[in-house]
């Protein structure tokens, strides 16, 4: 007579992956006709309704793009939902994130240094970014004060910190 093999079911820690039966698992596919790609984005089919389309990430965006949560409604009406529900989402920020320091948390925190290098605050734009670092360049260049040692590494500092912004700036365009 065979010996039967032991199951790893026994006793306590379960061996075996929970959801390891051998039933295939059911993926819900995309609600778009003609998709076969995993649904696993849900989006609204009515606003203030629980019934939803499941979409894969492609139809999700198309869908996405084409949404207007003011479609029927007069101008007027538009502005007074869009301001109930901007008074709803007004959300403060907690007090113990005030070490952070300024900024409106679009900024690193290389960024905000660098910022603070060129004498600028931490929400300037690009155009106050290169007029600071162009007035800082020229008085702190070692060919305009040769005699402080001093300013060239100033010059260096500041040249390093107009070079983060601009990396940071590109990096944000694409």
């Amino acid at each position: 007579m065979a010996r039967r093999a032991r199951t790893l079911d026994w006793g306590f820690p379960r061996w075996r992956d929970y959801g390891g039966g051998s039933a295939a698992a059911t993926v819900r596919t995309c609600d778009r006709d003609g998709c076969d790609e995993p649904g696993d984005r849900p989006a609204p089919k009515a606003p203030n309704r629980p019934e939803r389309w499941w979409f894969c990430e492609a139809h999700a965006a198309e869908y996405n793009r084409g949404w207007n949560y003011f479609e029927g409604l007069s101008a007027e009406e538009a502005r007074r939902r869009e301001a109930g529900t901007a008074s709803e989402s007004a959300y403060t920020r907690a007090r113990h994130w005030a070490w952070g320091g300024p900024g409106d948390g679009s900024r690193s925190r290389a960024e905000i240094d660098a910022l603070a290098v060129l004498d600028l605050e931490p929400h300037a734009d690009a155009a106050a970014v290169k007029a600071a670092y162009r007035r800082l360049a020229k008085a702190n260049h070692p060919d305009a004060a040769p005699d402080d040692p001093a300013a060239a590494a100033r010059f260096v500092a500041i040249h390093t910190a107009y070079s983060v912004l601009q990396r940071a700036e590109e990096h944000r365009e694409k």
